[in-house]
């Protein structure tokens, strides 16, 4: 075969060994040079990035940040609380009536309130329920003057703002449906609770099972006159939609349908199944009925409150807890309907029950009711 060779013009022309060696040179060089360059632009690069920070960084808030901000909501809502008129010292400063144990602890609540949901219902609060919760919070507020200083008040930030306002409003909320009807809690007082009840089914026992029994006794009129009754420690009055109301829910009880019209479907003597509310499981039965008086007794298995259901799974609640990781807008403050503060209108002829009271936002009136309120 015949051998080929290579000519190569210009002086000082290397040999075919020597211009092998010369672009093995080259290589080499130029290896170098990219790899330099390819360092040179990382670490340009990488300024670039840390130097411009990200929508989507993820940030955290310090306990003893949180603490911060929970006093400066805590100020905003002292600012507005009414001090009664009657008093004759002034009112006094945040910090005369909370303390820096009672802050930390409502900061501790939340935070434990959430790894909760994460930990025992695998619900962890995400950044878009914080951002609706925000949002819902604008939308709805009856007072938005008092939401326009809070948000103020932090900073107008609305990462702080979804962390510090919204969080511990949701997390409470999430919590407390959660655990209400939760059968791996409050199972086992629902079977003790039925076991009793077909152990004892007649309305005779009731008084000996294991729950709290209790009476009262509801009369209808649509009159301004007081109820005279002095055989019932309770007595609640209720006028004709009341009256219906508490009829159809009985009939409902025991037929297992809402679409009883009437009271001739509430049978006197006989025990209904077990019921459940958010707090206790329940059965009830007709006394006595007339066509204005119906007397009802109940016995009651309360469930644990969640409050101590937390103390015995909780753990410490960590110095740093981790935020959700998002960007978060701060939502327009709606002009809606508002509360004025102590102004009251007093209104006779309503249903009173027990030691406590129920209210209810009509969209421009709250309505309190109840028996011994202290406001």
């Amino acid at each position: 075969m015949k051998e080929s060779t290579v000519s190569l013009s210009g002086p000082a022309c290397p040999s075919l060994h020597e211009g092998g060696f010369f672009t093995l040179r080259i290589l080499v060089a130029l290896v170098l040079c990219a790899v330099a360059c390819s360092i040179l632009e990382g670490t340009v690069m990488g300024f670039f990035r840390s130097s411009a920070p990200s929508d989507l960084a993820s940030r955290t808030l310090t306990f003893t940040e949180r603490v911060s901000n929970q006093r400066a909501v805590e100020e905003v809502y002292w600012r507005h609380r009414v001090w009664p008129k009657e008093r004759p010292d002034s009112k006094p400063t945040l910090d005369a009536v909370m303390s820096q144990a009672q802050l930390k602890k409502k900061v501790t609540d939340y935070e434990r309130n959430s790894q909760a949901l994460e930990d025992y219902w695998r619900r962890p609060i995400t950044a878009d329920q914080l951002q609706a919760e925000m949002d819902r919070m604008a939308q709805h507020t009856k007072q938005p003057e008092v939401l326009h200083e809070l948000f103020e008040a932090l900073g107008n930030d609305p990462f702080v703002i979804a962390e510090c306002l919204a969080r511990p409003v949701l997390a409470e909320r999430l919590l407390t449906n959660s655990y209400a009807y939760d059968q791996r809690i409050h199972g086992e007082l629902k079977r003790r609770a039925a076991a009793d009840l077909q152990a004892h089914n007649s309305i005779e026992q009731m008084k000996h099972l294991s729950g709290k029994y209790s009476e009262i006794e509801f009369v209808k009129s649509d009159s301004s006159q007081e109820v005279t009754n002095h055989d019932v420690e309770h007595a609640v009055k209720l006028n004709t939609r009341e009256w219906d109301q508490n009829v159809h829910k009985l009939a409902a009880t025991f037929n297992g349908s809402s679409a009883a019209k009437d009271d001739e479907t509430v049978p006197v003597g006989k025990l209904s199944s077990v019921q459940e509310d958010e707090n206790r499981y329940y059965a009830t039965a007709v006394v006595n009925k007339t066509k204005d008086r119906l007397k009802i007794a109940t016995i009651e298995w309360s469930k644990e409150p969640l409050e101590s259901w937390l103390a015995t799974v909780e753990d410490q609640a960590p110095a740093t807890m981790a935020a959700a990781t998002a960007k978060y807008t701060l939502p327009n403050i709606s002009d809606g309907a508002t509360c004025t503060d102590d102004t009251w209108t007093v209104t006779n002829d309503l249903p009173v029950s027990g030691p406590g009271h129920t209210a209810v936002w009509t969209g421009s009136e709250m309505i309190v009711w109840g028996a011994a309120m202290t406001l």
